[in-house]
This record gives C-alpha cells, sequence and structure tokens, in this order.
C-alpha cells in the first residue's frame, strides 16, 4: 500500500513547521513518518506547497492518506488495514485516514474509528507523549536484537538499557528502572553523565562531562548536550553543550543554546502557562504547570540568556543580552530584552552556511529557498518591534 502523510492545520505547530512537514516532527526515538514506516514501505507527504520540492509525494493509483498528526497503534493499524477504497476513517470529527486515488474526500464512506491512539494536537503535545513514544519506539527497534556491551567501568541500574555498535559510554551512570535507555551508533556518553530514562539519542550525538538528563529527554542526530535537561526533545543537528537548565521544550534543528542559558518551566505563581499560538494570533493557555522553551530551526542564544517560562522563539533567530526577552519572539529577530530588529537574511543564510559546513552538509539552493519563504511569511510579526 502506497501511504501519503497529509498536513492539517500547518499554523498550529509553527514555527516547528515553517521548515518541514509535521511528519518529520520527532517524538519518541523515531519521526512520525519513520514509526508509519515501521509498518508500510512505501510512505511520503503531501505538506505547504513551499516545502514539496524538497518532501516529495509520491501519488499511485490507489493511495493510503493518513492525518500526520496521528501516531499508530496496534488498534488503529487495523482498522487502517481494513480500509477499502472509497472509505474514510474518522474520530470525534477528525479525519485520520482514508482510502483513494487523490486526496479527496468527497463521496467517500465515512466510518467511526473505535481506536486508541495518540494525535498530536499541537506543540506541548511533542514532550507531554515523549515518555510513552519513547518506550514505544524502543520496544521496535530492539526486538530481537542484542545491545552493545557497555564498558563495566559504568554503572548500569535496571535492564532496559540499548547500545548500538560504536558508541561510546565512560564512567556514567545509566538508570532504566522507570524507562528504557537507547543510545544511538557512533554517539558519546562522556564521563561522569547521569541518565534517568526515558532516554533516547541518535546517531553521532554526544553528552558533554558531566551531564545530568531525565526523562522523558530526547536527543536527535549530531546533537551535543550538557548541564541539565528534563522532558525536552531536540530534533537533530542542535547544542547545548554547556551548563544551563532546559525543561519541557522543544528545539528545532541547527539551534545552539550558549552556555548558561536557562529555560524556565514554571512560574513563580505555580499558574498554568500561556504559549503563543500562529494559529489563533494570541496568547493560549497550555493547561500545564510545566512549561519551558520552543525554539524554531536556525536560531541561537548568546551566553547567559534567561527565557522565561512559555517563550516561543521563531526560525533563525539571535537572542542575547541580559535581562529576559519577551515570550514571542519572531523569526529572522536580532537582539535580547533591550529590543529587536530585523536579522538580515543574508547574514543568516551565511550563519547557516559555516553550520551546516561543520557536519559536512552542503546549505543548498532549496534550503535557502524555504526560508526565504520563511521569512517572507513572518514579516507581520516584525513589525512590532
Amino acid at each position: 500500500m502506497n501511504v501519503i502523510l497529509f498536513d492539517v492545520d500547518p499554523a498550529n505547530y509553527y514555527p516547528l513547521s515553517y521548515t518541514r512537514p509535521i511528519s518529520n516532527f520527532r517524538i519518541g526515538i523515531f519521526t512520525i513518518k519513520e514509526k508509519w514506516q515501521q509498518y508500510y514501505k512505501n510512505v511520503s507527504v503531501e505538506t505547504q506547497s513551499y516545502l514539496k520540492n524538497k518532501y516529495i509525494i509520491n501519488i499511485q493509483k490507489d493511495n493510503l492518506w493518513i492525518n500526520s498528526k496521528v501516531l499508530p497503534s496496534d488498534e488503529l493499524l487495523i482498522e487502517i488495514k481494513n480500509l477499502r477504497k472509497g472509505e474514510l476513517l474518522e474520530k470525534n470529527g477528525d479525519i485520520i485516514a482514508f482510502r483513494n486515488k487523490l486526496f479527496d474526500v468527497k463521496k467517500l464512506n465515512y466510518i467511526e474509528s473505535n481506536a486508541n491512539f495518540i494525535t498530536i494536537e499541537n506543540i506541548c503535545d511533542i514532550f507531554i507523549y515523549n515518555d510513552i513514544e519513547i518506550k514505544n519506539d524502543f520496544k521496535i527497534l530492539t526486538k530481537n536484537r542484542k545491545s552493545a556491551i557497555v564498558d563495566n567501568n559504568n554503572t548500569i541500574i535496571g535492564d532496559n538499557v540499548f547500545v548500538e555498535n560504536g558508541a561510546n559510554i565512560s564512567c556514567s551512570i545509566l538508570n532504566s528502572d522507570q524507562g528504557p535507555i537507547y543510545i544511538g551508533k557512533n554517539s558519546q556518553v562522556m564521563e561522569g553523565s547521569i541518565i534517568k530514562g526515558p532516554f533516547a539519542m541518535l546517531d553521532n550525538s554526544v553528552l558533554k562531562m558531566g551531564a545530568k538528563i531525565y526523562g522523558a529527554t530526547t536527543l536527535g542526530p549530531f546533537c551535543k548536550v550538557g548541564g541539565e535537561v528534563n522532558n525536552s526533545i531536540l530534533f537533530g543537528y542542535s547544542s547545548k553543550a554547556h551548563d544551563g537548565f532546559l525543561g519541557n521544550s522543544v528545539i528545532g534543528e541547527w539551534c545552539n543554546l550558549g552556555a548558561g542559558t536557562n529555560t524556565s518551566n514554571l512560574k513563580n505563581n505555580y499558574d498554568e502557562v500561556r504559549l503563543w499560538n500562529y494559529k489563533l494570533e494570541s496568547f493560549q493557555n497550555t493547561n500545564l504547570q510545566f512549561c519551558g522553551l520552543v525554539m524554531g530551526d536556525h536560531s541561537k542564544s548568546s551566553i547567559n540568556t534567561m527565557f522565561n517560562t512559555g517563550t516561543v522563539v521563531g526560525v533563525n533567530s539571535n537572542i542575547y543580552g541580559s535581562g529576559f526577552p519577551r515570550n514571542f519572539i519572531p523569526s529572522f529577530s536580532w537582539g535580547g530584552a533591550s529590543g529587536f530588529k530585523v536579522f538580515d537574511i543574508d547574514k543568516a543564510f551565511s550563519v547557516a552556511e559555516k553550520v551546516y559546513l561543520r557536519r559536512s552538509i552542503k546549505f543548498s539552493t532549496l534550503d535557502k529557498k524555504i526560508l526565504y519563504e520563511v521569512f517572507n511569511m513572518t514579516k507581520c510579526y516584525r513589525n512590532t518591534y
């Protein structure tokens, strides 16, 4: 079966969905697309028009269309596999999946789903459900496989640690009593690190000396992390390499949090946190007491930056200086608590080229076109300077 994951309301997931389809969000160990690829061989995406040249759709005569915000479960997979041509699966008014040649739900036979499954309704759901998704993905990744041997200079607590070949772990504590710990290929856990599962670090990532990691935390590929981290997700190619606290947060790709950067995830009065929502163009109550930082791709913070509880930083912003900057920082912003100006796009591209080269990756013309589009889409927010 040819599967196509389609985006609904991408503005609800900005700034993370400015630069990628929703199906490319990482939650647990896999991205949403990778989760579906465990069950279907051919999976592509239907996304925003300016992203289509990078994320190519594959349309066949018979297609299974699945909402990108939906995560697979055993119950849901049975219902989806039983769909026939011309049938649509819905739940509580949401389209879950349908089988049709084109992206067209007219004249389809609607069927109500009775399955239990998780949907990512907003950005906060990424860290809310990261615990259960690490556990689910861990079972899939490690089924009928043996972990590489961990050097006996480490302390291993529990029997739920899986280490891929090529990983290097030295003089650290790994506690999997409350959730599994997955260490990817060619990754490194430096001396003195303390990890409490559920935790996942993907290929080529590094935990710096003395890192303190609480579950449920995920580090995507090529991340460098130090200091204290709690219930946070770094999509990949991002760094928080020094001391400082990051909690209940989601960080995109190619970001860097400077030494001493701290994120508040709890208000002093213990009130529920409000977070900027691009779809509503206003702050929305998350109904959460713990909520930290959401940062779009390519954004950076300087040393000793302080982020307020429930801060949203757009794409390609550069934050520096003393004091707390505003809770919503538009894309391509340059500044801090004392004020912002526009981050010149050509200078932003120059930085991106240098950062990509550090990973031996070319900053392509296609990448530039996507960021140009984001720059133009977000001009209205920079008018508030």
